[in-house]
């Protein structure tokens, strides 16, 4: 079965490397592919700034003719003076301008960015807006167009007030919590003679050209999207690679996230966003200093009589699993928000071993303060220590067929012909049961390692500690980690080679090395001379992972080679110790003891013999007819 494993596993890799390569356009597919998105883009672009224009001249049109009316609702606050207001803690500094009267800017402190500065800009009053749009029976109101006065103010708190006059204004209360969440009251004071009995509602445009916070614009373009969590429960996202504009959202949801690969700033509404949100997402260029750019269009709950406020909270932080699960009981909303779902964890059962595994185990090793990249080593270690003994039974199972193989072929020597095939495997079957071997034991404990293998696929990309931590020759484990870079982006190779990467290959094809030879040392008659066939897949695949990993993080690159070293390690040192005289004599007496009393084939060795007596069968039959025709002639 070891044999069937490798080639399950080489046929699953493979399809997988032969598609994403299969999926990759070639350089001329690229080239006429952005001259027609070029085209398309422009005269998209050329529509969107028509309808763009058209609308910027309706507004000010009509801000123009409340500027002049000065009876007009809210006249005195299109008028003003933008001031900025700073919000701040030991962990986040947040700019308020009273032009809108919003967040303009967040700063992240205690994180570097790409450019080496001490904390991260999250966002900028240049790419991010946010606008409350309010319909009243005379006049739309737009918080962005109206100018706020400031009170109250403290490190963490401030009040905003857009006068109505008559004792009518527009209020936004801000307090900011100990750490990332900015809690905001939004109040009607004086206006429910403004608005139809039936306004229950108002708009949310919050848009976002989100930033390009790490060295690898791929890898971390992967791992960002806008992401929302449904009121109902279970979180949904737009794709992280193609361009998706307005998608609609059907059911409630609570809130909406502008995520990258490590921070995100999360929206959060105390009565949910209407049905029928709309959400888009643009991937940007490379080299734009921009990820994607980000739009939500969403209606939530608002009281024009200002006898229940619409409150929101605002997160603005890094997507770390234990802080989002912690952020999350300082929401005073008493909802099950799941926030920690923007530290993706992969597919249900890969987020079980890494939420209740590796997330624990993780924790404990950071938690006394050694390097990150020992820290991978130790997980490695421990993992390997937990599979070591179904590696060790897997092991064992191919060096029982390995001792056997002298007499398997002796055997099964007068079964060499092509037709023979069937009953040679059943031959087999029945030999490795006279010994009491089942070479399917090994293929079970093969299985229960991918899913680790996995799961570390989905944790380590997505851990926010590795982040900016350096060990051995690499800067940071969190990205790339190049020996020699370029200014042309190579079709499947980028502008980099990753040292790391380059490693976990090598090691793959050593590793390949050992695998093939161990499978060679048990198999009978042309089953090795199939084992040479397969050789050509098993080198072609470390080529295939070398074009998919080299824009990987150099900490999973890092976590592979060194897996594959222990499991080389154990290998080499389970074939040193075991012992083939000791264990054929052991074989040999189970076999006697089997002699005196047989047993019945069951499984695989039972199904062969069952297809070989159908097939002795249908040939038998064949004779039969083939005789009467001849008869008859």
């Amino acid at each position: 079965m070891d044999k069937n494993n490798i080639i399950g596993f080489s046929l699953i890799a493979a399809v997988l490397i032969g598609y994403y390569i299969w999926s990759q356009p070639s350089a001329e597919q690229v080239a006429t592919q952005k001259q027609k998105d070029s085209i398309e883009n422009v005269a998209r672009m050329k529509a969107e700034n028509a309808a763009k224009l058209a609308a910027q001249q309706k507004t000010a049109q009509a801000k123009a003719a409340a500027e002049a009316d000065t009876t007009a609702l809210f006249y005195a606050a299109l008028q003003g003076k933008a001031q900025d207001v700073t919000l701040k803690n030991k962990d986040l500094s947040l700019t308020l301008n009273t032009k809108g009267g919003v967040v303009t800017k967040a700063v992240i402190k205690n994180f570097e960015d790409r450019n080496d500065n001490k904390d991260v800009t999250l966002f900028d009053g240049k790419t991010q807006s946010l606008n409350f749009a309010l319909a009243a029976k005379s006049v739309n109101i737009n918080t962005t167009d109206l100018y706020f006065t400031p009170s109250e103010r403290t490190d963490s708190t401030v009040t905003m007030t857009a006068e109505a006059g008559k004792g009518k204004a527009l209020i936004i209360r801000y307090r900011l919590g100990s750490d990332y969440m900015l809690h905001t009251q939004l109040q009607a004071v004086g206006l429910g003679g403004d608005f139809a009995p039936s306004a229950t509602q108002m708009d949310v445009q919050w848009k976002d050209l989100i930033r390009q916070q790490e060295r690898g614009f791929t890898f971390e373009n992967r791992y960002s999207s806008l992401t929302y969590h449904k009121a109902d429960g279970g979180t949904d996202y737009l794709s992280e690679a193609k361009e998706v504009k307005d998608e609609t959202i059907e059911k409630k949801i609570d809130w909406v996230a502008f995520k990258n690969q490590f921070f995100s700033a999360v929206m959060i509404a105390k009565n949910d966003f209407a049905e029928n949100a709309v959400m888009t997402s643009i991937p940007q260029e490379k080299g734009s200093g921009y990820l994607k750019q980000y739009e939500a269009k969403m209606k939530t709950f608002f009281d024009p009589t200002g006898a229940t406020p619409s409150e929101f909270d605002f997160y603005f932080g890094p997507n770390d699993f234990r802080l989002l699960k912690r952020i999350e009981k300082e929401c005073s909303f008493n909802k099950d928000l799941e926030m920690q779902r923007l530290v993706y964890l992969g597919w249900p059962l890969f987020r079980i071993i890494n939420r209740w595994f590796t997330i624990y185990v993780f924790d404990f090793l950071t938690g006394l303060n050694i390097n990150m990249g020992i820290v991978l080593i130790l997980i490695t270690l421990l993992l390997k220590l937990i599979t070591y003994p179904m590696v060790k039974k897997s092991y064992m199972s191919s060096a029982k067929m390995r001792v056997l193989k002298p007499k398997l072929e002796e055997a099964t020597k007068h079964l060499n012909k092509p037709e023979d095939q069937m009953q040679k495997q059943q031959a087999m079957m029945a030999e490795y049961s006279k010994y009491g071997v089942s070479p399917l034991s090994g293929c079970l404990p093969m299985l229960i390692q991918m899913p680790i293998w996995i799961a570390m696929f989905n944790f380590v990309p997505n851990a926010i500690q590795l982040r900016g931590e350096s060990f051995l020759w690499i800067k940071d484990l969190s990205t790339y980690d190049p020996i020699i870079e370029w200014n042309t982006n190579l079709w499947l190779i980028g502008d980099h080679l990753s040292l790391t990467c380059i490693l976990f290959c090598v090691a793959n094809i050593l590793y390949s090395l050992m695998t093939m030879r161990q499978q060679r040392d048990q198999m009978v008659g042309q089953q090795a001379e199939q084992m040479k066939m397969m050789q050509w897949m098993m080198f072609l695949m470390p080529v295939m992972f070398f074009f998919m990993f080299n824009d990987y993080s150099a900490g999973l690159n890092f976590y592979y080679f060194i897996s594959l070293f222990f499991s080389a390690a154990i290998m080499w040192t389970l074939r040193k110790t075991t012992n083939d005289e000791k264990l054929l004599a052991i074989l040999e007496k189970k076999y006697e003891e089997n002699k005196n009393n047989p047993k019945k084939l069951s499984g695989l060795a039972a199904r062969l013999q069952a297809m070989q007596e159908q097939q002795q069968e249908l040939q038998r039959k064949r004779e039969e007819l083939e005789r009467k025709r001849k008869g008859l002639q």
